[in-house]
């Protein structure tokens, strides 16, 4: 790459980054936009419910719910877009930045800016939330390890408290008028550009920012906001459909379709379906890269969508995520109904014309694998593989997007699962000769959009993608010894290059226990009736308990957590632990071991060890990478079945420490 080069990838990188952030705070609470425009659709005035005769008189419930006629200012729909939906924004951008701790300041400090103004304060949101959850991280690390033992909780609590006040304070009088000018310039420019019959050139800039993985920081960033704000006041907004539209993606793939060659021609009707259907743009994404003319097909498809939706005052009552033509129709009030329908029919003729034509009279000799091609540069821009399109190109090796240089393991709390996975593949990585490559485990709650690799569990995936959107994703069920990890170190030796044979293993030190009073014989059981599942987690958490490492509350936490994801570690190990919220029930760090000869059903897998985990900070990972290491030895596993006292037990997992 040149110097030239460098700085404008940096820059796109940065506003795609941005733009994932962005993202990050709104999709989670996409359920709570769409129960406020179902909501919406059902009970305002000219909602469904009064167009049907059904509540339509001035005092009637659905009036009370719409806050409408008798309960003007009143009812449902109002409050939700005016204080849950910005709240929810600020609690997610805030917790993005600092957990849950940060989330609670960064709800605070966004209601402030609510409170001062008289509009949906979604911008607000998005600015209060991290600042709240950034600085409540910053005051807590000038004193952190120099509080007392058991002023913790109250320096905490009024710490957050009194930094909530006071950024709530500076959101009412500082950032309120602010933010109030811009959104209303903001709107004025819309205004201007729909009074102007100027909305449809908007695609100019949607278009290309679409195909180049910058819409997340327009749409979610200006058209979300300030489409809610329009359709507060109208019932509905064409913004939501300026970016959400199906209609020119679907007329460029049916234009490949007819008129393409090649694997191009060949997968493009499966691409119109995944798209139109599944509101999966990025499908279309690598058929724009493979000709860059065809953008002008985009434009033409995307300036007369959004031309006929102005032509006939259409638009939708909230967002539509993803774009699929079932999300927008669903979100469609009854009087925009012909004329989004219309525009999905006018954009997708005017892309697929344009497109036929350059299709049609373009004499370039394509190889096949140029679809494969295009999805790479798709994916190299993206930072990470795109599943629907590698589907496109199967069979096709895996683009290089630069080498790997951070894999992060990820779980829902980061005290345990995770440290295990991370300990495993950390020893292939490492073993593999890329020490330069770090390997860590974190909370989800605390991923950032700087990872080049992301590892978790199946459920958890889609959390995590929310998080690190730029970073390749990879799946596990089984942490201890998932065929998964031998394929990522075959990905790091694609793209890093060299490697080589492990280095030589270091003498295992012998000593006292790893972590010392981590693991305490009182904490260990041999030989436990074979029971249930939770009798099991409940056992290790009453360990916990009795070793006085956690409150009662935290043995509900770990049961929270097992219904959210299994703590199934594999080769007959679970690891039940807490949820990342249940931190603050955790007095000091420690584990439990329970072994049951006769094994416990763990949803359908078999399980004779539950080693029940309570972490404070890292001084338990150690630990956790010697349990690791044990549990993929047969040898060492076999030891501990046959171990007849807890001292023996300690001992096994306390002989050598990890290198």
């Amino acid at each position: 790459m040149t110097s030239q080069a460098a700085p404008q990838g940096g820059v796109r990188v940065r506003v795609q980054r941005f733009g994932t952030f962005l993202s990050n705070m709104v999709m989670p609470n996409i359920g709570a936009f769409i129960a406020w425009g179902l909501i919406t659709a059902l009970f305002i005035e000219v909602g469904w419910l009064a167009e049907l005769g059904i509540g339509d008189d001035p005092g009637s419930w659905v009036a009370e719910i719409g806050g409408w006629g008798e309960f003007a200012g009143g009812g449902i729909v109002g409050p939700m877009i005016t204080y849950l939906l910005p709240v929810l924004i600020g609690y997610t951008g805030g917790r993005m930045v600092y957990e849950t701790r940060g989330g609670v300041v960064g709800a605070i400090a966004t209601f402030g800016v609510i409170a001062g103004t008289e509009i949906p304060m979604f911008m607000g949101a998005m600015i209060m939330g991290p600042l709240g959850g950034w600085t409540m991280k910053n005051i807590d690390a000038i004193w952190d390890g120099k509080i007392r033992p058991g002023f913790e909780m109250l320096v905490n609590n009024f710490s957050a408290g009194i930094w909530g006040m006071l950024l709530a304070t500076f959101g009412f009088f500082g950032m309120s008028p602010i933010l109030t000018r811009i959104s209303d310039e903001a709107g004025d420019g819309v205004g201007w550009l729909v009074d102007h019959d100027l909305l449809p050139f908007t695609s100019l800039l949607i278009e290309p920012a679409k195909v180049l993985f910058l819409n997340n920081a327009i749409n979610h960033g200006v058209l979300t906001p300030l489409g809610s704000t329009e359709a507060l006041e109208q019932g509905k907004s064409v913004l939501f459909l300026l970016e959400a539209n199906p209609a020119a993606g679907l007329g460029l793939l049916l234009a490949y379709s007819i008129f393409g060659k090649g694997l191009a021609k060949a997968s493009a009707p499966g691409a119109a379906i995944i798209h139109f259907f599944g509101g999966i743009h990025e499908i279309y994404f690598p058929y724009v890269l493979m000709k860059p003319k065809l953008i002008l097909a985009m434009f033409a498809g995307g300036m007369t969508q959004i031309f006929i939706n102005v032509l006939f005052d259409s638009g939708l009552r909230a967002p539509a995520a993803p774009g699929s033509v079932i999300a927008v129709y669903a979100q469609t009030p009854g009087d925009s109904v012909v004329g989004v329908t219309l525009s999905i029919i006018g954009g997708a003729a005017a892309s697929f014309v344009v497109a036929a034509f350059l299709l049609k009279t373009d004499k370039t000799v394509e190889a096949e694998d140029e679809l494969v091609g295009a999805t790479q540069r798709m994916e190299a821009m993206k930072g990470r593989s795109s599943i629907a399109s590698s589907a496109l190109v199967a069979g096709a090796a895996s683009a290089a997007t630069g080498p790997i240089r951070s894999i992060v393991f990820a779980c829902d709390a980061g005290m345990g699962s995770s440290a295990m996975g991370a300990s495993v593949l950390r020893k292939k990585v490492h073993g593999a000769g890329f020490t330069d490559v770090t390997v860590v485990n974190k909370a989800i709650a605390n991923l950032t959009d700087d990872h080049d690799l992301v590892v978790s569990h199946q459920d958890l995936t889609e959390r995590a993608a929310l998080r690190s959107g730029s970073a390749v994703h990879v799946s596990v069920e089984n942490f201890m010894d998932s065929p998964a990890y031998d394929e990522i170190v075959e990905l790091v030796r694609q793209r890093n290059g060299g490697g080589g044979p492990a280095p030589a293993a270091a003498p295992e030190p012998t000593g006292s226990p790893v972590g010392g009073d981590l693991l305490s014989p009182d904490s260990v059981v041999l030989g436990a009736v074979s029971t249930s599942r939770d009798d099991a987690i409940t056992r290790a958490g009453e360990l916990l308990i009795a070793a006085e490492a956690v409150d009662a509350s935290y043995v509900a936490a770990m049961h929270e957590r097992e219904r959210s994801v299994s703590t199934f570690m594999g080769n007959g190990l679970a690891l039940p632990h807490g949820t990342n919220e249940a931190k603050p029930s955790i007095r000091r760090t420690a584990v439990s071991f329970v072994r049951y000869d006769d094994g416990v059903d763990w949803n359908g897998k078999q399980v004779k060890f539950v080693v029940g985990v309570a972490a404070r900070g890292d001084d338990h990972l150690k630990l956790l990478a010697r349990i690791a290491e044990i549990f993929v030895d047969k040898e060492q596993v076999a030891r501990l079945e046959a171990a007849t006292s807890p001292d023996e037990v300690v001992a096994i997992l306390g002989a050598a420490q990890p290198a």
